[in-house]
């Protein structure tokens, strides 16, 4: 049977992230007594189990369900796997949740996604954070997905041609930028062809970093600052997500001005960020969960599109790079980090 609080592929010790984790979302059920039929959930996100406190969005998840009537401990035991972006072990930790067998699977980013579908088409699965559900093979389509998947997609190929529009904007020094996609993925050329096609009636050069880890980003960077006028484009991937405080650190060591992505990179100290709020998605998906828990196929829920981006800046970035932020910009943003 699964343990009520399994974590596996972190350096948290189980504990800290435990209290944590209780902290943030509901008070204790310590000696609450199981009134139904236990079910099992396995979620499998490709960070780290750190990561996923500080971001809220596992929180989130567990407080929503909470809401909907299911509970740790009484009618709900959930089996975590943090594989850190590791490939094997996102591979690894995938098999021993399908062998676990439970009731419905969160799957977070196009890597879980691919490693649990290699191991079970039966298993309902509720994904968040993926950009192309239907052309990645993930769905047959997004009003009838079919099969044992569907969920939220994040869709930020709409929306990367904008990030150079608010760069320039927050920065209009900006002459060059460099865009730091993930190496071999698809979801990232498209991102990657989004920003390029509106690089032009902004006035920007762009050069691709296609990167593999953080070593390469650090590389990169120092080469690309020989010239002046530089700056980030930032997307949303496996190396820049677990690795963004460094690249925050990077971006003011260098003085680049940097967009991002997801709303936490613009809470968590980058200069800006435009995206969708992925908090927010995985409350979503816990009413997915929800509804397959009480019967309704995956197959027949539709795929989410994101009906909001969230334009987040930073004061404190700003500052530490020497920027003035304009007053019709500040007045566009939803959240300002002062």
């Amino acid at each position: 049977m699964l343990a009520a609080l399994s974590i596996r592929g972190s350096h948290m010790r189980r504990r800290d992230f435990t209290a944590a984790l209780l902290t943030l979302t509901f008070s204790s059920v310590a000696g609450a007594q199981q009134r139904e039929r236990q079910r099992h959930i396995g979620v499998l996100t490709v960070g780290t189990a750190e990561d996923q406190v500080k971001i809220g969005q596992i929180p989130a998840f567990i407080q929503r369900l909470r809401e909907l009537g299911w509970a740790e401990g009484q009618n709900i035991a959930i089996e975590y796997r943090f594989p850190a972006g590791q490939p094997e072990r996102i591979r690894a930790d995938a098999r021993e949740l399908v062998e676990l067998q439970p009731d419905v699977i969160l799957s977070t980013g196009g890597p879980a996604l691919t490693a649990l579908l290699d191991r079970t088409r039966t298993i309902p699965i509720i994904f968040t954070n993926i950009t192309e559900p239907v052309s990645s093979g993930f769905v047959a389509n997004l009003a009838h997905p079919g099969g044992n998947v569907t969920g939220f997609s994040v869709q930020e190929d709409a929306i990367a041609g904008k990030w150079l529009e608010l760069l320039k904007t927050i920065a209009p020094q900006v002459t060059r930028a460099l865009v730091l996609t993930e190496a071999d993925s698809r979801p990232q050329m498209l991102m990657r062809d989004a920003v390029a096609a509106a690089a032009p009636a902004v006035g920007v050069i762009l050069t691709t970093l296609a990167i593999h880890n953080l070593a390469e980003v650090e590389r990169g960077i120092e080469s690309f600052v020989h010239e002046p006028g530089g700056g980030l484009v930032v997307p949303p991937n496996g190396v820049t997500t677990p690795s963004r405080e460094q690249i925050f650190a990077l971006a003011t060591h260098y003085r680049l001005p940097a967009i991002y992505s997801y709303p936490f990179f613009g809470r968590g100290g980058g200069l800006i960020s435009y995206g969708v709020d992925t908090t927010a998605q995985f409350r979503e998906a816990a009413v997915y969960v929800d509804r397959v828990l009480r019967g309704e196929k995956p197959g027949d829920l539709p795929v989410q599109l994101p009906t909001k981006f969230v334009l987040v800046i930073n004061m404190r970035a700003a500052s530490a790079l020497g920027l003035v932020v304009p007053e019709p910009l500040l007045g566009r943003a939803d959240e300002v980090i002062e």
